[in-house]
């Protein structure tokens, strides 16, 4: 198979949210938002154990779960472990967090007022410092590419999964692990006014890689990354992702979005619409990467759909779960290999899917899904457009190739 230097995909999903343990069911929980009581709160000591906790906030803490499901789903980190099993060098972080260490900041800040420096502890200090996110996942796993943490307002998880993309596609990293994390807090809920149950106590993350080096591990692919566009408003930003006035196979909508009279709508009425946001509350800077996230669930989905003679299925209520292995198989695999590990969320129902000539802008509109993020009305609107890619390396991995000082080699 050949690949362009540019092409991009999801190789794992990891998240971290009460009653979403996949993608799949995540899209489920936004086609249709479980009345009744909430879910308990994500435990996080399960998934990353004491020495994840210690003096580290309720926001790293989502993230270190998030980002180790995504990575383990990548098969970058072996289920017993987590150090990389590809050079470190190799691994940037992206993570995207408008509020998650509000609450230290905010708390430090009081006590230097209140009392003295000389009060703080050194321990939680660095909590206090809006990158600390970023810089404990690369920290925990060993990932020593680049590091970013975005605080951007409500396109800011869209931006990182943009911005890892972008140090992929220029060979300055051979993958990263893209991170949405927001948490509530009372001074969270003091500044937005809003009661800790309409707010997002989750995250998400994605491991976005260089397709040829995918392949070259022999991972498959759940998704790959479309074009990206920023812009002044909704509409513009639709019509510059799909121009022509082209119909997706699904809508991503902004936070509570509101849909608009006939015919001013940006997007086509009979294409459905999914706000995360209903099942998981409102997201800030996590919501573009749980976008990412349902949409793979859509795609999988959909793809199964397809194979099984059904169309794209795109409609919120058929009877396929969404995503989901078993549902989606329809009977048709054969008995798996019980020494073979889990495929993981991002790998589901792809696992008879033959390989495909490359990634390329040649899919079909009416099978993408169309993301958006942002606010009308400041006039800062992000979109991008994630593709079906059933490409799957049914070889053993090639030898790993040597690296360049800075992974600049095409």
């Amino acid at each position: 198979m050949t690949h362009r230097p540019g092409d991009v995909v999801v190789t794992g999903v990891g998240l971290a949210l009460p009653g979403a343990a996949t993608p799949g069911a995540l899209l489920r929980r936004a086609a249709a938002p479980a009345a009744g009581p909430a879910p308990e709160p994500f435990d996080t000591a399960v998934r990353i154990g004491r020495r994840g906790h210690r003096y580290k906030d309720r926001a790293t803490r989502l993230a270190l779960c998030a980002a180790l499901d995504a990575l383990r789903d990548a098969a970058l980190i072996p289920a017993d472990g987590e150090e990389v099993t590809v050079p470190g060098d190799t691994v940037g972080v992206v993570a995207s967090s408008n509020l998650g260490n509000l609450d230290t900041a905010c708390l430090t800040a009081a006590a230097i007022a209140e009392r003295s420096a000389m009060d703080l502890s050194p321990m939680s200090l660095p909590n206090a410092s809006s990158n600390v996110i970023a810089s404990w996942v690369a920290i925990r796993h060993g990932l020593r590419g680049p590091n970013l943490m975005l605080c951007n307002g409500a396109t800011s998880g869209l931006d990182a999964v943009h911005w890892g993309a972008t140090l992929v596609a220029a060979g300055r990293v051979r993958r990263a692990v893209v991170i949405g994390v927001e948490t509530h807090n009372a001074v969270v809920e003091d500044l937005l006014g809003r009661p800790a149950d309409e707010l997002l106590d989750g995250a998400a993350a994605l491991v976005v890689e260089g397709a040829r080096w995918a392949e070259a591990r022999g991972v498959p692919a759940a998704a790959a990354l479309g074009p990206y566009e920023r812009r002044a408003g909704l509409t513009g930003c639709i019509e510059a992702l799909l121009p022509g006035g082209a119909a997706p196979g699904v809508w991503f909508t902004p936070e509570r979005y509101a849909e608009r009279p006939a015919g001013a709508v940006p997007v086509p009425e009979t294409v459905p619409r999914y706000d995360v946001t209903d099942a998981v509350g409102r997201s800030s800077g996590a919501l573009g990467v749980l976008q990412c996230a349902a949409a793979v669930g859509w795609l999988t989905r959909a793809e199964a759909g397809k194979r099984a003679g059904g169309g794209t299925g795109s409609g919120a209520g058929d009877g396929a779960a969404f995503g989901d292995r078993a549902a989606s198989d329809g009977g048709a695999r054969a008995a798996p290999d019980p020494a073979a590990p889990d495929p993981g969320p991002a790998a589901e129902a792809l696992a008879s899917v033959p390989v495909s000539a490359e990634v390329s802008a040649s899919v079909p509109v009416s099978r993408q899904a169309l993301i958006t993020s942002g606010d009308d009305t400041a006039d800062a609107v992000a979109g991008l457009l994630l593709r079906p890619t059933p490409a799957r390396c049914h070889r053993p991995p090639a030898a790993r190739a040597p690296l360049s000082a800075m992974e600049c080699s095409r």
